[in-house]
């Protein structure tokens, strides 16, 4: 889903407004894509409900990452450490490092990411229909 605005628009969106993804345990919400942000960058927000686990390890071949932790307390993998990232804290990821992310909290947990150079967007219809095929 392309959002109806371009990288010459100013965009304001309040709490819980983008285009929402839900997979599994996570749901995914997109506040700038690539066509925002002239493919610069993604802006997305990645809610985990409690005991929720994340996407897996894996890692981008031409992308950095950069994590906010806005709520709760996540798990984040980078190379083979996993590290416990409480509110506030920022994480950032250089391309070609293996990653993930979990909550094993009671509570839920939320990050804001950064993906630059944009594009992750694209994949969320297919990584959408991995989970609902994947319980």
């Amino acid at each position: 889903m392309i959002h109806p605005h371009n990288h010459t628009d100013s965009l304001i969106l309040n709490a819980g407004e983008g285009r929402t993804y839900h997979c599994g345990g996570m749901t995914a919400v997109f506040k700038a894509d690539e066509n925002e942000t002239n493919e610069k960058y993604s802006i997305s927000e990645w809610w985990l409900e409690p005991k929720a686990d994340g996407p897996g390890p894996h890692l981008h071949e031409e992308n950095d990452e950069v994590f906010y932790v806005l709520e709760g307390t996540v798990s984040i993998l980078i190379g083979q450490e996993w590290v416990q990232a409480e509110k506030g804290a920022f994480v950032r990821i250089p391309a070609r490092t293996l990653h993930d992310f979990k909550n094993e909290t009671e509570a839920k947990a939320g990050m804001l990411n950064f993906f630059i150079p944009g594009g992750f967007e694209r994949n969320m219809p297919a990584i959408v229909r991995w989970f609902a095929e994947n319980p």
